[in-house]
């Protein structure tokens, strides 16, 4: 059994398309470290927080399954990524 890592990088980067509407996501607009609470959020995935971000994080395929930005949802047209 494979241990969940303690802390990740969250980048947060614009939901862009190209001119074919193909999904292209710009350079990152706010990058940050999180570390595992060793809590569970509401969406049932290990809780990590830091610089602001809290993020409910999978970690066996690495997908941010919920996120907050200081606090609020994260800003309309944003996406959130591991580095």
């Amino acid at each position: 059994m494979q241990t969940a890592p303690t802390r990740f990088t969250v980048l947060l980067k614009p939901q862009l398309t190209d001119t074919h509407d193909h999904v292209d996501h710009g350079g990152v607009l706010r990058s940050a470290t999180v570390e595992a609470t060793g809590s569970t959020g509401a969406s049932g995935y290990p809780r990590y927080a830091g610089e602001g971000i809290e993020a409910d994080i999978d970690p066996q395929t690495r997908t941010v399954e919920a996120i907050t930005v200081d606090g609020d949802e994260l800003p309309y047209g944003w996406v959130a990524e591991l580095g």
